[in-house]
């Protein structure tokens, strides 16, 4: 016998469960043995707690006496916890390509724009991508990039220094901590 849960996936409780028998597992985590309904319900307002469904598709299904309320809640922090820990791993991150002989205004706006990413949240890089002639003068990219990042430092901090890879510069940017 296949069993679903109310619409919010929470388990049965109490008189919700409609076993004739199951294996009751005490607050502590000792069995109790195998009770049926009417025993574990009463075995479970005297001890204050709720009688909950844990597995019913096991033989027997089994039961356990908790305080519900509070199993959720908990359940619902872990929840949370483990979503912010998901979000800092998994920052977006968002490249900005920039030149050599890039213009004052191009940018401020490239600047503008990251700024405002950056206070999102995510990541950000910067990379500049040589040709030619400039591959000799690679030390003007790296001004470029440090420049980039001085002008940004008030919304975040460098998570690497400027790269090369191949005819590409790069840097990380992460906003800073709160």
């Amino acid at each position: 016998m296949l069993f679903i849960a109310n619409r919010e996936k929470d388990l049965l409780i109490n008189e919700q469960i409609n076993l004739k028998q199951f294996l009751v597992i005490g607050p502590k985590g000792e069995q109790l043995g195998v009770k049926s309904k009417e025993d574990a319900q009463v075995l479970a307002e005297y001890a204050g707690f709720d009688l909950v469904l844990i597995n019913p598709n096991t033989t027997p299904p089994v039961a356990k006496l908790m305080d519900y309320k509070k199993f959720k809640y908990e359940k619902k922090k872990k929840q949370k916890e483990s979503e912010k820990k998901q979000r800092e791993t998994n920052l977006e991150l968002k490249e900005y390509r920039l030149s050599v002989t890039i213009d004052i205004h191009d940018f401020d706006t490239r600047v503008i724009n990251a700024r405002k990413y950056l206070e999102k949240g995510n990541k950000v890089k910067a990379s500049i991508r040589f040709k030619g002639r400039q591959l000799s003068h690679t030390e003007l990219g790296e001004e470029v990039l440090l420049r980039f990042a001085k002008a940004l430092e008030e919304v975040s901090e460098t998570e690497s220094k400027p790269r090369f890879e191949f005819k590409t510069m790069s840097i990380i940017l992460v906003p800073k901590k709160k």
